[in-house]
């Protein structure tokens, strides 16, 4: 038996008119309302289009060139379906974050892409991600999940990273190598860190964690771990972002060494533009158009009401190698 809005309007016990409103994200219904519909399409296993046409990409950090680029691919993949996608900044967790997912989702917003927004961060506030599920609005995240939602997810394999960055510079002969890593709860930074422990303790290094330092992903949180890591004698570091790596070489400088003569730094995103800093910055790339790419198919086939394959969904980075590593002096 095919469910239309006769059956959802007898359940919910309000007209066909109020319930082609919620149907639609019209305003005029009250909360109440709205939330007794919306159960009664639940239970009844009522299957609405998506008739809105913008795709809302939530992001911090829009001054970090990475974040931008990867927000323009998706954009970019989106457009020959006929969605739009518009970028939402705004803090992990923050409310704005709440604010932005409130108002569009009243606004007939198609689908919503959090890309290492609050899906990043443990603990966050689960209100943004009911509120589109109550609207039976589908979202997707990057580089982190949903607690208690099963949306799709599609990362980069930070574990893998890990162990391509220390892979490299072990090649070359560092043996004191040092992690910035991102803030603690920072899933993404977490997984590094992991990543970073079992790649030392394969090659006989039992005493990772006192080679990390937590610090914010920014360049002035890059310099501060790389100076704390100086302190402890690496010959190299491993940066959680291209944005801390700038950071790193801002530290190095101001102990009066070099990059890469007396300290090798090695990034992680792939932003374009660090290929032109002084050194060219090696870094773990991550597989950004692919990522963009499977976040505009998982979109699309979410708002035409299919299935799409669920939980995390891992793509492989690669390591680029230029300018800022080189073997320990003395080597």
């Amino acid at each position: 038996m095919k469910i239309g809005i006769t059956e959802v309007a007898e359940m919910a016990g309000v007209s066909e008119a109020t319930v082609s409103r919620v149907i639609n994200r019209r305003a005029g219904v009250s909360a109440r309302t709205r939330e007794a519909v919306e159960r009664a399409m639940a239970e009844l296993g009522y299957e609405r289009s998506t008739r809105g046409q913008i795709v809302a990409v939530i992001t911090p950090w829009l001054s970090n060139p990475f974040f931008a680029e990867v927000a323009e691919l998706i954009e970019a993949a989106l457009a020959p379906h006929g969605l739009k996608g518009v970028v939402c900044p705004a803090l992990p967790g923050g409310i704005q974050e709440r604010e932005f997912v409130g108002a569009l989702a009243e606004h007939g917003v198609a689908a919503v892409v959090f890309l290492s927004a609050s899906n990043t961060v443990d603990g966050a506030d689960p209100e943004t991600y009911h509120v589109l599920a109550a609207r039976r609005i589908p979202f997707v995240g990057v580089n982190g999940g949903f607690e208690g939602h099963d949306a799709p997810v599609l990362s980069t394999d930070d574990h893998l990273s890990a162990e391509l960055a220390v892979d490299h510079l072990w090649t070359l002969g560092h043996r004191r190598i040092g992690l910035a890593s991102g803030p603690s709860g920072n899933r993404p930074a977490d997984r590094r860190v992991e990543g970073f422990a079992a790649a030392l303790a394969r090659r006989g290094v039992a005493d990772a964690d006192a080679l990390v330092v937590r610090q914010r992903y920014t360049v002035e949180g890059g310099q501060s771990a790389t100076s704390e890591l100086l302190k402890r004698g690496v010959t190299a570091v491993v940066a959680a972002s291209d944005f801390m790596a700038l950071g790193a070489y801002r530290a190095v400088a101001r102990e009066g060494l070099s990059v890469p003569g007396d300290v090798s730094v090695v990034g992680h995103d792939g932003s374009m533009i660090m290929e032109f800093v002084d050194p060219p910055l090696t870094t773990v790339r991550q597989p950004i158009d692919r990522l963009a790419k499977e976040v505009a198919r998982s979109i699309v086939a979410l708002v035409s009401n299919r299935d799409v394959p669920r939980g995390e969904l891992l793509f492989s980075p690669e390591l680029v190698v230029r300018g800022s590593t080189a073997p320990p002096r003395g080597a």
